[in-house]
């Protein structure tokens, strides 16, 4: 197993977290199954940017990101060097320091 480190997030998890995930399995869906209830307005199907996350330690040890996902990220609020979005950020065998950033485009969830 796989630990994850989650920095406190101040509606999420505001105490942070420390949980484990298996190998293959997407951050997303790992902070999901563990009570932290990410945004996922796309249903993880990489449409949208609201499960941005910026993994502060443990980056390279990430498959890279497509085209696709770098094309959504260039929207995302408080886009990193460090940024993926976390239904597409599949967990390996190095532990992981994820920060869930502050805010979220999700025009459904702000009434638009």
């Amino acid at each position: 197993m796989t630990q994850i480190v989650v920095l406190p997030h101040p509606v999420l998890c505001p105490d942070g977290a420390v949980i484990e995930a298996e190998p293959g399995t997407s951050i997303c869906d790992a902070l999901l199954d563990n009570d932290i209830e990410i945004e996922h307005a796309c249903e993880k199907s990489c449409a949208c940017t609201t499960c941005h996350v910026i993994v502060r330690e443990g980056f390279n040890s990430l498959e890279a990101s497509d085209e696709l996902e770098d094309d959504l990220l260039d929207k995302a609020w408080g886009l990193t060097a460090q940024s993926r979005l976390s239904c597409q950020a599949l967990v390996e065998q190095t532990d992981l320091v994820v920060e869930i950033p502050k805010y979220t485009i999700n025009h459904a969830r702000e009434n638009h």
